[in-house]
């Protein structure tokens, strides 16, 4: 625990990658150095993007591939390191599909990363959006995009289908010891739920107890019904214990220092309430995020991954001086 703030403080590994490539030797190599590196810095432990696979894989050879990475994690002498996983849904793996046969593959989709997330990380958390599949905008049949009300209506349907696979789904992350937290995202990157109500509504809706939301603080700025309704939703979620992580990220995603972070909201709103650990999410600008989130700027030089660029950031630079304004910030 991070002695300053009195409480976990992880670092996203989006910095460096979207797919950790767990069979690849060479590239746990790196992770293990990039792990050693930010543990030194401070941090408590990170979160970590699971990606999808191509449609067919057995998925028990993706678990077993990250049984195989949290091993040599471990002889690397990582094994005390915590770790959340990030994790999207996609147009193969749909909960939400008006389809059984499709439904019944997303549900095992998200069963096998909660599996992950258990090996990884033990009593974890889970986050990401993980209701209807990410960055995949509908379409009328004669190829318009649908949007504002209709597409609110066109979601509705949707979400009561993927009601049977999330009840399932949190009976057995239950079972696992995971926590699942669904993160809403703003709606120029994907459909709804883009807002913390809408998260909220959907859990309120199931029969299961459990459950939870991920507040990301780029989110409540880009995409948000305003700071009264936020203050409402923090104090909702508090009320069901759905608050269940809680992302520290800039609005353009990049660098936390001195960036347009609302840290009134996190000290007045959500310290006072919120047990959990902070996750600093920093996007570097490698694929494919370059592409997906339009980004302009510049990389930062990812040490052992990429050149060095004099009198340019890298990612631990980066890393360290968000750590440090977070402390600023929160003590």
């Amino acid at each position: 625990m991070n002695a300053t703030l009195g409480r976990d403080v992880f670092f996203s590994f989006f910095m460096f990658t979207a797919d950790l490539r767990p069979q690849d030797a060479d590239y746990s190599r790196t992770l293990i150095n990039h792990l050693n590196v930010l543990t030194d810095m401070g941090y408590d432990g990170f979160d970590v993007h699971i990606a999808a696979p191509p449609a067919g894989v057995d998925h028990k050879l993706e678990v077993d591939s990250y049984i195989g990475l949290k091993k040599t994690f471990d002889q690397a002498g990582l094994g005390e390191v915590k770790f959340t996983t990030n994790v999207g849904t996609t147009r193969t793996f749909d909960p939400t599909s008006p389809y059984e046969e499709q439904r019944t593959q997303a549900l095992s989709y998200l069963k096998s990363r909660v599996d992950i997330t258990r090996i990884l990380g033990g009593d974890s958390i889970m986050s990401g959006p993980f209701i209807y599949p990410y960055g995949v905008f509908p379409l009328t049949d004669t190829d318009e995009p649908i949007w504002s009300d209709a597409l609110q209506d066109w979601m509705k349907p949707r979400y009561h289908a993927a009601r049977s696979v999330f009840e399932e789904l949190l009976e057995y992350a239950a079972a696992q010891e995971v926590k699942l937290a669904v993160e809403p995202v703003k709606s120029w990157e994907t459909p709804p739920p883009n807002m913390v109500s809408e998260v909220l509504d959907f859990l309120e809706d199931l029969e299961h107890p459990q459950g939870g939301v991920t507040i990301d603080t780029a989110q409540v700025v880009m995409e948000s019904q305003g700071p009264s309704v936020l203050k409402e939703n923090v104090a909702r979620a508090t009320r069901q214990d759905r608050l269940y992580y809680v992302h520290i990220s800039a609005p353009d995603r990049g660098a936390v220092k001195d960036s347009w972070i609302p840290w009134h909201v996190i000290s007045k709103e959500i310290e006072p309430v919120y047990r959990g650990p902070y996750l600093i999410e920093v996007f570097n600008a490698i694929p494919p995020f370059d592409s997906s989130m339009r980004m302009a700027r510049r990389r930062f030089w990812r040490p052992g991954e990429d050149d060095p660029v004099p009198a340019r950031d890298s990612a631990y630079d980066v890393a360290r001086a968000a750590l440090q304004e977070l402390r600023e910030q929160t003590t």
